[in-house]
């Protein structure tokens, strides 16, 4: 099955995807319709050509994401294989609709789009085995991990270059895990004014959906509407940074495909200030 988060008069609602249909449900978004799809009242219909697709998972409480998790990407990288997945947290701040624009900060002069496999979760999930893990995901979304490069390799830390406000686009749909076999091996790919900048599928994950999922959980309680990034796979030689007026589409084979539109930032280059500032306040 098919759920989305739809924004209609204004407000937020949950809707089932059939199609070319889009049918408005008495849920809150996409995650609540799946979770209470026996219990539903439809309340309307919107076109999906037309729709208004929004987060899929609107508040999250945890958004991580797992770097070098496809085999090709490590390879491409000339790295070893890591032992356990590599973590980074985002906010749901950061999210932002599948068809929505996405203004590129002024402060960057490397911004990169990364197509990632999303898992959503849909049951309360704690110590959990990888089976468990697999019952417990509600399904699989698309999103964009755009990436600052110039801030996210300032330190060792990548979270200053992952967590601008709205950067990452997540849906258009949810999809349950039976429709797309786990997601075990989906075409994927992100394209820039229509040029392949990334091509991959999710058979070269390192760690699966369902083992990210029970890792997670040994550390904190997941919740219903958590979603965990899984990684993105390499780049083509066309790679590059964008720039403002071009559009990325992120895709992945079963579930869909986010468009996005980029802006130019309103807000001025504050990185030379900001730096005679930091530079002026360090201990000699």
């Amino acid at each position: 099955m098919r759920f989305a988060t739809i924004r209609h008069g204004g407000t937020l609602t949950g809707a089932r995807v059939e199609g070319d249909r889009v049918v408005l449900v008495d849920a809150d978004n996409a995650v609540d319709a799946l979770l209470r799809q026996d219990r539903l009242r439809d309340t309307g219909e919107v076109d999906a050509a037309t729709a208004h697709y929004a987060r899929v998972s609107p508040d999250p409480a945890h958004i991580l994401c797992v770097g070098l998790n496809y085999r090709s990407h490590i390879q491409q990288l000339g790295r070893p294989a890591p032992r356990f997945p590599t973590f980074f947290a985002k906010f749901p701040s950061t999210l932002t609709g599948p068809r929505d624009r996405i203004v590129l900060p002024a402060v960057s002069d490397r911004v990169e789009g990364e197509v990632e496999l999303a898992v959503v979760i849909g049951q309360p999930l704690h110590r959990a085995t990888p089976t468990e893990a697999a019952a417990a995901m509600a399904g699989f979304t698309v999103t964009n991990d755009l990436s600052l490069r110039d801030w996210q390799h300032r330190t060792t830390e990548a979270l200053q270059g992952k967590v601008f406000d709205r950067s990452t686009p997540l849906g258009p749909v949810l999809v349950t895990p039976d429709e797309v076999d786990d997601a075990r091996d989906l075409a994927l790919s992100f394209s820039v004014d229509g040029v392949p900048w990334q091509r991959g599928s999710t058979s070269d994950l390192l760690f699966s959906p369902a083992e990210l999922v029970a890792y997670c959980s040994t550390f904190l309680t997941l919740r219903p509407g958590d979603v965990i990034l899984t990684g993105t796979p390499g780049v083509t030689a066309e790679a590059a940074s964008m720039v403002p007026g071009q559009t990325m589409t992120t895709f992945i084979e079963g579930i869909g495909t986010a468009v996005n539109p980029t802006d130019r930032d309103p807000f001025p280059d504050t990185r030379h200030d900001t730096r005679h500032t930091w530079e002026e306040g360090r201990p000699g």
